[in-house]
């Protein structure tokens, strides 16, 4: 099967009900109604520039990057603006509280292990 021209590429992390298999490279769009992108120093421009923008055309309603901010894990939360396929931050926080697409409530601090002083 070849790949549909707005496809997504596996992320880091996604959320919905196409099955996982370690040697996929895409997805439909529609099946995928939540990107994660974990960012690192080497990734951090595409995650944040080439990323957002491709999973926005593809038509992912929503895209989240977690990312290091002075020390501390921060996600960048970003909804899907249908008409013109193109996302607006929806916020910045380090404890995440959303009710789309699926409620959760997450204080992105207690994952990190704390250095001990």
């Amino acid at each position: 099967m070849t790949r549909p021209q707005h496809s997504c590429r596996s992320p880091i992390s996604s959320a919905g009900p196409a099955p996982s298999h370690k040697d996929r490279t895409w997805y439909a769009p529609d099946a995928v109604p939540l990107v994660i992108e974990i960012a690192s120093p080497e990734s951090a421009h595409r995650d944040r520039t080439v990323k957002l923008r491709k999973y926005a055309e593809a038509g992912v309603p929503h895209y989240w990057c977690v990312e290091e901010d002075e020390g501390e894990p921060v996600v960048h939360v970003y909804e899907l603006d249908e008409p013109t396929r193109s996302y607006s931050r929806a916020s910045s926080v380090a404890s995440l509280r959303r009710p789309v697409p699926f409620e959760i409530a997450l204080d992105l601090g207690e994952l990190v292990p704390r250095q001990q002083g």
